[in-house]
Parts: C-alpha cells; sequence; structure tokens
C-alpha cells in the first residue's frame, strides 16, 4: 500500500504507521501528546502515538481549548 497526503501535506490513514486508528487515547497517549506537540509537530507525535497526524491535531486543539495541556504536561513530568 502506497503513503497518500491529502491537500495540506498530511499523511492520509496507512495502516502500517496508524496501529491505533479508531482507538481512544490512553492517559499516556494525552501526556505525550500535549508534552511534545509543540517541539515534534504532528507529523512525529502521529506516528509515535500510530495515529493520523490530523487526529492529533484535533486532540491537541480541543485539549487546548479546553485548558488541558499543561495538567497533561504536569502529570506526565511527575512520572520522570
Amino acid at each position: 500500500m502506497e503513503i497518500e497526503y491529502d491537500q495540506f501535506g498530511k499523511m492520509k490513514f496507512h495502516p502500517d504507521f496508524h496501529f491505533a486508528h479508531g482507538k481512544a487515547f490512553s492517559l499516556e497517549d494525552l501526556e505525550y501528546l500535549c508534552t511534545f506537540y509543540e517541539y515534534d509537530g504532528p507529523r512525529s507525535i502521529s506516528l509515535a502515538l500510530g495515529k493520523t497526524e490530523r487526529t492529533c491535531a484535533s486532540k491537541y486543539n480541543a485539549l487546548k481549548k479546553r485548558g488541558l495541556l499543561e495538567y497533561y504536561k504536569k502529570l506526565y513530568e511527575r512520572r520522570f
């Protein structure tokens, strides 16, 4: 199966890279997303979490809008 990109240059679903597609975000996923999204960007985050770039960006923006980014960042920091 070939890798395809949408009109914005984001990778479309590919089963080899998006192994967690359709599954709920775990607590660890949310911690990782909130902590590293701004540093690594949507493509790296999507490959690390096994979800599409669009899904990761959408979740990040929803958490940001609800003011939860710092909450999940602090949970991540407490574990390490």
